[in-house]
Order: structure tokens, then C-alpha cells, then sequence
């Protein structure tokens, strides 16, 4: 696969990728019937043929890795194997073909859908409502942050800042910022939890909210879940659930219970929707029933057995995503809550946890473990040993996975752990999947303890070897 060119370097001119015949009809000069300025002449497109560009794509696929090629234990992203079937429910002509703005008595079907799917969310995470209208991750995490904004001024509050953990995913400081409020951060204790004593400090009457993931990016629950919410409370503020480890829980607790007022999702990450790339993803938000009127409309409500789009919430802070968010994704999601019920889904969270576990017991040994004892469906360590001994970064061990044929896990996150590797290996991968991604990190160790040059030159077998990451995100070139 190596030295692959590029479709532009495989362009003939001249060549023709498809020959219509006779069409039958006359020819029309588009430029005279258009006006010239409509048509783009700087476009170079290549002249190829179509078995050219067949071929082509199909050698660019097979340099791809994804989960349906081997195990990606990226952590912090859930990257889990996804059934078929939820993308053949998806795909059926009834879901695929229908218009969003089909009249609602003809659409009864997909909205019955959408409103089920809202309430086994609600019932998931202990919310009273929930919209499926965000579109990922971070975009439930604008969402729900503007439902606390606009709930607090209505009560006429100038609250200003919102607290973050300094083990929290980077999108929550930044959503916070981008809300218009000033980010505090909160330490972390040495047992890799919210220190509860620094945060009752930090927590005062300008405080709007602690935007909190639980478990934490460490792979540790929060034991003092409660009395951190209890915290929030007493001085007015709100407790927003930052869902990217749901995985970990799901079927097990729920937010709503421990204190949470506004949670998002992940679908695209716990309930069974391929990632990656930019989407195709969904973020739906739930919200406790004193915020449900500042959800983004509409929501999908029943009345007397029919299902409409309601639009009516008075204090919303209006919409957020065209039409009623990434359907698609809902309905697979719908599809994998559907087929494994409540038992399955917690059959999942125990697996994903049991799993962790099981992986960093068999490779704790390797690295510098930060935080120790039990972790739920994730676990970070720590490469500084190897940095120390053989002058290898947490950065070559994770190319030389790629020679063995596995994505590597999350490197250096969170930032509060040096060298930090982030692994998690999901529900859906076998024993015998974990112990070969052991045996490949033992025997990386070896490598390194002996001829430490082969890890920093790594990858050796792929396309392209090292790439100038820095370079790369600061000189792009998107054009031929």
C-alpha cells in the first residue's frame, strides 16, 4: 500500500470514467443559459477512468482502521463494535425516505419513535425530560450550559463562573467559555477524585455550575457524588453531567439520582451509533422538570395516542440543530436499547467495567499506575518509567502499537498524569482481544528495554511513517 498516488496523479487526459449514449435530447450550451459566471472553469478535476476510481478509493479503504477491522481501545470515546442490525433498522425505506417536513399525521411512526427514545433516556439517567436535538457530544454540552444560563438570569442571578475539574475533557472549559462564563478550575485529590474540600471553597454565590464527568476521565467513580451535589445546591448552583462514561453505568446508577440537573449524551458512543471523523453523532440533553421549559424546541410530545412536535415551551432557549437533530442516529440508538432491554444494558456497563479491570491487572506492572484499586470501564497509567529507563514517550509506545496492528489508546489525558496512556477496551471485545493487546505491550516493553531506536522510528509498517502533527493542523493544503 505503500506510495499510493494520489487520484489527481492517476488523471489521463481524455479519459472518461462513463459513455452515455444517445440521450435523445437536445444539447444545451449551460453557460448561455446559466450566464457564464455560474460556471467554475478553475475546477482541475481528474480525467479517470471509473474502474481507476474503484480501485482508487477502495486501496485508500484498506489503510483505514476502525473498529470493524480490530481492537481500538481509545479511551475516553467508547470506540465499541456496533451490531449491523441497528444500521439495517436505520436504513429501512419507511425511516431513510421520509421527508422532515412531511405532515406530522404522516410521520406518526418516527415521531413515536423519537418520543420512546426520549423517554428511555429520561429513565436511564433519572432526568424527567429530554431533546434529541444536539448533535454531538460538545453541542449537548453548549445546549445544556445555555438551559442553565437563561434558567439563572430568569431568576434574575448574575452568576458568572462555572467550575471544571482539572481531570475534565477539554470541551467543558471550553463550552463554559463559550456560554460567556469564567471557568475555575477545581484539583483533583490524590485519589484522582474532586477534592471536596478545595471545591466547597471555590463554590460561592457568582457560581452557576460544576460541570462534572462521573466516572471521571481517570476511570474513577466518584464516591462523594452526593455530597458534591449537596455542595452545588446549598449555594444555588446546578450540577450539569458531562455523559461521555455512561458506558461505565448505564443500568447500574443513574445521574439523576446521584444530584445531576442537566446531563448530555453520547449516542454516537453508548448506545451503539458509529463515530469518528466529525459524526455522523448525537448529543440528546435531559434535564430535571423545573428546566424542562428552557429545552430547545421542538420536543416530541403525545396526546391522546397522537404524537406531535411541540413547540410550545415558553422560557426555550430555542433551537439548536435543523429539523429535530441527527434521526438516524436516534434510531439506532432506539434499535440498541430496544434489543437489549434494561438487563442487557446492564450487562454492558459490567462487561465494559469487568473488562478494564481485567486489562489493567495484566498490564499495571508494565507502567506507573497513578491511581490505584478498582476502575470502572477505563484506565489511565503512566509511561514516565519508560521515559525514565529507555528515554521512551508515551507517544512511541503508542506507534508501535501500530505495528502490531492495534490503534493505541488515548495518549497524554488527562493532563494531571505524565506520559498518560487513557485505555479502554469496551463491553465488546473478547478475552482472547485483550490478552493479545497485553502480550503486544509486554512485548513492546521488551523492545524498549533493549533496542529503544525501534519504538522511536515506529510505525515501520504502515504507509506513512511519523507526520509533522504541527505542520500538519498549521499548513493545511485542501486544494490540488
Amino acid at each position: 500500500m505503500k506510495g499510493t498516488p494520489l487520484i489527481f496523479e492517476r488523471s489521463c487526459p481524455g479519459r472518461e470514467g462513463f459513455r452515455l449514449g444517445d440521450p435523445g435530447v437536445p444539447e444545451v450550451d449551460l453557460g448561455a443559459t446559466l450566464g457564464r459566471d455560474f460556471l467554475r472553469s478553475e475546477l482541475d478535476l481528474p480525467e479517470v477512468s471509473e474502474v481507476d476510481v474503484v480501485r482508487h478509493y477502495t486501496a485508500l479503504a484498506r489503510m483505514n482502521f476502525g473498529v470493524d477491522d480490530g481492537f481500538y481501545p481509545l479511551g475516553s470515546c467508547t470506540m465499541k463494535y456496533n451490531p449491523k442490525i441497528n444500521e439495517e433498522v436505520a436504513a429501512l425505506p419507511g425511516f431513510a425516505n421520509l421527508h422532515p417536513y412531511v405532515p406530522e399525521e404522516l410521520a406518526q411512526g418516527i415521531l413515536k419513535l423519537l418520543y420512546e427514545l426520549q423517554a428511555y433516556l429520561a429513565e436511564i439517567t433519572g432526568m424527567d425530560f429530554v431533546t434529541l436535538q444536539p448533535a454531538a457530544g460538545a453541542h449537548g454540552e453548549l445546549t445544556g450550559m445555555l438551559i442553565i444560563k437563561k434558567y439563572l438570569e430568569d431568576r434574575g442571578e448574575k452568576r458568572t463562573r462555572v467550575i471544571v475539574p482539572d481531570s475534565a475533557h477539554g470541551t467543558n472549559p471550553a463550552t463554559a467559555k463559550e456560554c460567556g462564563f469564567e471557568v475555575v478550575e477545581v484539583k483533583s485529590n490524590p485519589d484522582g477524585l474532586v477534592d471536596v474540600e478545595k471545591l466547597k471553597e471555590a463554590v460561592d454565590e457568582k457560581t452557576a455550575a460544576l460541570m462534572l464527568t462521573n466516572p471521571n476521565t481517570l476511570g474513577l467513580f466518584e464516591r462523594r457524588i452526593r455530597e458534591i451535589a449537596a455542595v452545588l445546591h446549598e449555594r444555588g448552583a446546578l450540577l450539569y453531567y458531562d455523559g461521555a462514561n455512561l458506558n461505565a453505568i448505564m443500568g447500574r446508577s443513574r445521574p439523576g439520582d446521584m444530584g445531576f440537573d442537566v446531563v448530555h449524551l453520547n449516542l454516537h458512543k453508548t448506545f451503539s451509533t458509529p463515530h469518528g471523523s466529525g459524526g455522523p453523532g448525537s448529543g440528546p440533553v435531559g434535564v430535571k422538570a423545573f428546566l424542562r421549559d428552557y429545552l430547545p424546541v421542538p420536543v416530541v410530545d403525545e396526546k391522546d395516542g397522537r404524537y406531535f412536535l411541540n413547540y410550545r415551551l415558553p422560557r426555550s432557549i430555542g433551537r439548536v440543530r435543523a429539523f429535530y437533530g441527527n434521526v438516524g442516529v436516534a434510531i439506532k440508538a432506539y434499535a440498541y436499547i430496544r434489543a437489549l432491554g434494561a438487563k442487557g444494558l446492564r450487562e454492558a456497563s459490567e462487561m465494559a467495567v469487568l473488562n478494564a479491570n481485567y486489562l489493567k491487572k495484566l498490564v499495571e506492572d508494565l507502567f506507573v499506575v497513578p491511581y490505584r484499586g478498582p476502575c470502572m470501564h477505563e484506565f489511565v497509567v503512566s509511561a514516565k518509567n519508560w521515559k525514565q529507563n529507555y528515554g521512551v514517550r508515551a507517544a512511541d509506545i503508542a506507534k508501535r502499537l501500530l505495528d502490531y496492528g492495534y490503534h493505541p489508546p488515548t495518549m497524554y489525558f488527562p493532563l494531571i498524569v505524565e506520559e498518560a496512556l487513557m485505555i479502554e477496551p469496551t463491553e465488546t471485545e473478547s478475552k482472547e482481544t485483550l490478552d493479545a493487546f497485553a502480550q503486544a505491550l509486554l512485548d513492546i516493553h521488551e523492545e524498549a528495554r533493549t533496542r529503544p531506536e525501534l519504538l522511536k522510528e515506529a510505525p515501520l509498517s504502515l504507509p506513512v511513517r511519523r507526520l509533522d502533527e504541527v505542520k500538519a493542523a498549521r499548513d493545511m493544503k485542501l486544494k490540488w
